[in-house]
């Protein structure tokens, strides 16, 4: 009964996400959507399960970009952005490692309107709000990593 209810949530989830999307008319909207509601899976980096890094990489590569395996490397590439000056496409890292030393040990991607969308160890592939209780604190850096370019044909909602 629990695998079902589940289920459903991760149903509702995506169908939610789908609907009312940030960037509803990006490409990028689209690599997301598809493997919303994936479940996570350590070390994971194909739809059949993602870890964070994994899901960062995968929505990346479909954007002809290479990143670095793991979020702390991924945190090393691309240009440091202020959190006021975010936009859809970057890259957000966390300290989840419960340590609080601000060690890079989570990532997602910002996709506006506050909100990034990650893979989480319980919830499999989800949005989430920046500022929720849980990742305001942990907030540790972000950054930028499309071009310009890549933005406009990837990310950009127009």
């Amino acid at each position: 009964m629990k695998k079902v209810t589940v289920m459903l949530l991760g149903l509702a989830l995506l169908l939610a996400v789908q609907a009312g999307s940030v960037f509803a008319d990006s490409k990028m909207n689209g690599f997301i959507n598809d493997v919303i509601g994936t479940p996570y899976k350590s070390g994971g980096t194909t739809a059949k399960g993602f870890d964070c890094s994994g899901f960062t990489s995968y929505v990346f590569a479909k954007m002809g970009i290479d990143l670095p395996r793991v979020s702390s490397d991924q945190a090393t590439v691309g240009t440091k952005v202020a959190k006021d000056d975010l936009i859809a496409g970057d890259l957000v890292f966390f300290d989840t490692s419960g340590g609080n030393n601000g060690a890079i040990s989570h990532v997602g991607i910002y996709i506006g309107d506050g909100k990034i969308v990650h893979a989480s160890v319980s919830r499999g592939v989800v949005v989430d709000k920046l500022d929720s209780s849980y990742y305001k604190p942990r907030y540790v850096t972000a950054r930028r990593i499309l071009s310009e370019e890549a933005f406009t044909t990837y990310a950009d909602a127009k």
